[in-house]
């Protein structure tokens, strides 16, 4: 039976590119501000900007993570993030494997 767990986090955010996914993925990980970042390349997004219909061709980045580190997880990414407005979207975890919760809480403890 999962665990119930109120304090992992998924984050949402689609990036110009899976390289710049990956830049992103791999420094908020390095920060420990995530503890596994997912690359899904070749997403298509069709939204509203500047008064018109737009179709990019993007990259989906997933980050597991906490919601203690929310709040910096999302200055930081905006801060390195190439679009004037990046997505940010927070979802609750609402179960998972014990094992897995447990490794994503230590991996965003700072040694």
């Amino acid at each position: 039976m999962p665990e119930l767990n109120p304090q992992a986090r998924i984050v949402f955010t689609t990036v110009v590119n899976p390289e710049e996914a990956a830049r992103l993925g791999r420094t908020l990980v390095e920060e420990r501000l995530a503890a596994c970042a997912t690359v899904l390349p070749g997403v298509e997004s069709i939204y509203h900007w500047q008064g018109q219909v737009e179709t990019s061709a993007e990259a989906l980045l997933l980050l597991k993570t906490g919601l203690d580190q929310v709040p910096a997880l999302e200055a930081r990414l905006h801060a390195l993030h190439s679009y004037e407005v990046p997505e940010f979207l927070v979802l609750d975890v609402e179960a998972g494997s014990q094992r897995y919760l447990d490794w994503l809480e230590a991996s965003l403890r700072r040694a």
